[in-house]
């Protein structure tokens, strides 16, 4: 039985209603038949939606104790009988879909402490909408900015004239500063955005510090991983495009424009001065040199290193004039001001 002390047990769902929920054709099976809740191929049980979507996982079709399974037109045939089939041409997203309806409290942390209000420490000249929750040992300072529903967590700290939308959450021990934050963004606990960029003028008589005097400016609907680090621009602004993705401890340097949608997992490494296209993916512990432009859809395999130079991704690359677009269109930082 799962363990239910961190998620409660799902509401029961007749299959039928699940097939409608994600969009699924029910090709074989009881629609009346209640689901329970869901998990692996080899390790559902009796009750148990499950899903197929990447071949490695046929092998544990046969012995299966799930009660159905999402799966592509392809393996309906291997299912095995006793399995209710719903086919889908995307099953990990109709399992998505499932575990979202089913598990609501999974889809954006809740914080650390169950109250209402303020409990943190709140500059007399910061601006807080109603139904924000700033929790014990949190720091907001004068003239930053939160939006309704956003709560700020346990010894996160909120720098000077910070501005951060509605229903945001800034994950423990997180520091932002020099930032403006659009809505429905999550910043996991150990977060640091808007400290200074590493900027040095090297000389024989040691390496000049050069103010960096920009801002990070994140977009809506933005998911920051947890320890990872964004430095604020230099001269410019560092932007993060809205619905983009970054896993844990990834470092963003100075003037770093990334686009719309992408994907940038754990431990990679972007210079200064880069410029994303949208929907870029960057594989787990790639890094990519200084000023270097990746174009729209680009993906970079793991552990690889994206250099001007570089003739093996040349067609995945961008190393001519940028595309004119504002990134900036689409951060709501606007809060509802006193009449």
């Amino acid at each position: 039985m799962r363990d239910t002390r961190f998620f409660p047990a799902p509401a029961p769902l007749r299959l039928g209603a699940v097939a409608e929920l994600v969009g699924a054709q029910l090709l074989r099976g009881d629609r009346d038949a209640i689901i329970l809740g869901a998990g692996p191929l080899e390790t559902a049980s009796e009750g148990e939606l499950s899903f197929l979507d990447n071949p490695k996982y046929v092998k544990h079709l046969a012995a299966t104790g799930a009660a159905a399974c999402l799966c592509q037109k392809r393996y309906v045939d291997r299912v095995p009988e006793h399995v209710a089939v719903l086919e889908t041409g995307e099953p990990y997203r109709a399992y998505s879909l499932y575990l979202a309806h089913a598990f609501p409290s999974a889809l954006r942390p809740t914080g650390f402490f169950d109250s209402t209000g303020e409990a943190g420490v709140v500059h007399p000249d910061a601006r807080l909408e109603d139904g924000v929750r700033v929790e014990p040992g949190a720091i907001v300072g004068a003239r930053a900015e939160i939006g309704s529903g956003t709560i700020v967590a346990a010894g996160a700290v909120i720098g000077e004239a910070v501005a951060i939308g509605r229903d945001c959450f800034v994950g423990a021990n997180a520091v932002i500063q020099h930032a403006l934050i659009g809505n429905r963004v999550i910043l996991h606990p150990g977060v640091a955005i808007g400290q200074d960029g590493f900027g040095f003028a090297p000389s024989p008589r040691g390496h000049l510090k050069v103010p960096q005097i920009g801002r990070v400016i994140i977009q809506d609907d933005v998911e920051i991983g947890a320890n990872t680090t964004i430095d604020r621009g230099a001269n410019r602004d560092t932007v993060v495009g809205e619905g983009t993705k970054i896993d844990n401890q990834v470092q963003i340097a100075h003037n770093v424009e990334i686009g719309r949608h992408c994907i940038i997992v754990a431990q990679v490494g972007i210079s200064g001065s880069v410029k994303l296209g949208d929907f870029v993916a960057i594989g787990g512990q790639s890094g990519v040199n200084g000023h270097v432009r990746i174009g729209d859809g680009a993906q970079i395999a793991a552990v690889s290193t994206v250099t001007a130079g570089s003739s093996c991704i040349a067609c995945l690359v961008d190393h001519g004039p940028a595309r004119e677009r504002d990134v900036r269109t689409g951060a709501q930082h606007v809060l509802a001001r006193a009449a």
